[in-house]
């Protein structure tokens, strides 16, 4: 099969299912696809979330940064108003890639409008993770820690701050972080109610997370492990900060990146009009959207198409959206997760093996395949095009000769089946899964590029994948007709660049096989 052209200049990013997906890797791809066609990528836009969404592309890990990092030639990387970013964490990802031969900061603009992110943000974070447990009894959110939500209040507050204001003098910003601050401080006291001990075990923690994850800048001489010690901006008294220290590491992060600061709308519609494409990278996934997944494990931020337009501030227009999932499923925190396999499970232990969160590490839950949260994902928040990555993980040569399984329902105590995700997370926590089941394959597809060459179950498992999930999609209606049915246009066999299918049916011929 020939792969169709794109249906817009405008190529949105997203996750359908809890994140984890591998939508990093897309970004190379559809570069790579329109290299040297009359719409070449220019911009690769970051669009939402911050330092809390981890992505992996080209072998490299990147939080912050869009994933256009590794495409050399893609003229433009940005981060548009719906992110929220702290200026040193900036500095964190893009020296170490400077240093191994990547252009960033020639190629970066972050939009005047995207949000500052900073310590007061991550304090507060970790102290609702210590007020759900300590003082609510609850279980923990599993939030990274980063401060992504404490930054989204104060959007929603009217109080924040912007990397415009790196652009309006020193008084003006030290002005502003200071009554950041404030509040901070007296809201981890007095409402979070933080034991004095916490607080100060807060700079302890994050001091260790970020010395963790920069290790390799460390290793690199980019920059000493002191940098990323947080117990200097711990204050003298309990519930305080040197805010001296603090607003100057911040101001001195941001100020440096002053040329780096710029208006994303007028470069994306520059862009657009002169024909080239601009590729729209989302953090987390459908599912963890603040409005349409299940609190409190969400997000802070939207996370499907429709915030493409608001973080870049252009207008309404077509779109073609990716909806890109893995052919089993994973999770991390405390969400529900129907399709869960028993972590003694032989395809779970492998699994399992592979699944570690880019941003925290955390080790993730593993499961089968849920076409109805995918399908739903597709129903609601729609998509021309799939991709489909880690089918090559479902390869198993042990002793075990188990069925595959796709959740394609739910069902209730009573026999009640549903074919759509309730909105009630009461109702939804009742639920079982409902499963069709396939047979394995042994054999390693990782070498395998072309989509004839996998082996028949694999190749028929990969159809009652896009079935199932279609199915979901368009329940209850007939099917559209075959040049408007969303095509499974990759399908990623392995982690390098190259372990990619770009020959798989279009959908008719596909479900056939399943």
């Amino acid at each position: 099969m020939s792969l169709l052209p794109f249906s817009s200049q405008l190529i949105a990013d997203v996750g359908i299912s809890l994140g984890d997906e591998g939508k990093g890797r897309l970004i190379p791809e559809v570069a790579d696809e329109l290299r040297g066609t009359a719409h070449p990528v220019s911009v690769v836009l970051k669009v939402n979330g911050g330092a809390n969404s981890g992505h992996t592309a080209g072998g490299i890990k990147l939080n912050l940064l869009p994933a256009g990092v590794v495409v050399r030639d893609a003229a433009h990387l940005c981060i548009g108003s719906g992110v929220v970013a702290d200026p040193r964490k900036v500095w964190w990802e893009t020296r170490p890639l400077e240093k191994k031969g990547y252009a960033v900061l020639s190629r970066l603009v972050i939009d005047e409008r995207t949000m500052v992110s900073d310590l007061s943000h991550r304090l507060l974070d970790l102290a609702w993770e210590d007020y759900r447990t300590a003082i609510l009894a609850e279980e923990p959110r599993g939030s990274t820690g980063r401060g992504i939500t404490p930054a989204y209040l104060d959007e929603v507050g009217q109080w924040q701050v912007t990397f415009s204001d790196f652009l309006a003098g020193p008084n003006f910003f030290a002005r502003k972080l200071a009554q950041r601050a404030d509040r901070a401080l007296r809201t981890i006291q007095h409402v979070c109610r933080v034991s004095p001990e916490t607080f100060a075990g807060f700079f302890d923690k994050l001091t260790a997370a970020e010395q963790r994850a920069n290790a390799e800048a460390i290793e690199l001489g980019v920059f000493p492990a002191e940098e990323f010690d947080f117990t200097r901006f711990r204050g003298a008294t309990p519930f305080s900060l040197n805010l001296e220290a603090v607003t100057a590491a911040y101001w001195n992060a941001g100020t440096a990146l002053a040329r780096n600061i710029g208006e994303v709308r007028e470069l994306v519609l520059r862009e657009l009009h002169a024909g080239r494409t601009i590729i729209g990278e989302f953090g987390q996934a459908y599912w963890l959207d603040k409005r349409h997944g299940f609190s409190p494990n969400v997000t802070a931020s939207h996370t499907s198409t429709p915030e493409f337009f608001e973080s870049a501030g252009i207008p309404v227009q077509r779109i073609h959206t990716f909806g890109v999932a893995k052919a089993y499923d994973t999770k991390v925190g405390t969400h529900t997760f129907l399709t869960r396999m028993d972590d003694a499970h032989p395809l779970a232990v492998k699994l399992k093996q592979l699944e570690f969160g880019t941003s925290t590490g955390r080790q993730r839950m593993v499961g089968w395949y849920d076409a109805v949260e995918k399908g739903d994902a597709i129903r609601y928040g729609g998509c021309q095009d799939l991709m489909i990555n880690k089918a090559d993980a479902l390869t198993y040569a042990g002793d075990w000769r188990g069925e595959l399984q796709i959740c394609t329902a739910y069902e209730d105590a009573a026999g009640r089946r549903y074919q759509h995700v309730p909105r009630n997370e009461a109702v939804r926590r009742a639920l079982r899964p409902v499963y069709s089941r396939h047979a394995g394959w042994a054999e390693d597809i990782s070498s395998v590029r072309r989509f004839g060459e996998l082996p028949p179950n694999a190749r028929r498992y990969v159809a009652a994948m896009v079935k199932a999930t279609l199915d979901v999609a368009f329940d209850g209606a007939p099917w559209p007709s075959a040049d408007r049915l969303p095509n499974l246009r990759y399908l990623g066999v392995g982690p390098e660049p190259s372990q990619i299918i770009k020959d798989v049916p279009a959908t008719p011929e596909l479900v056939r096989l399943a």
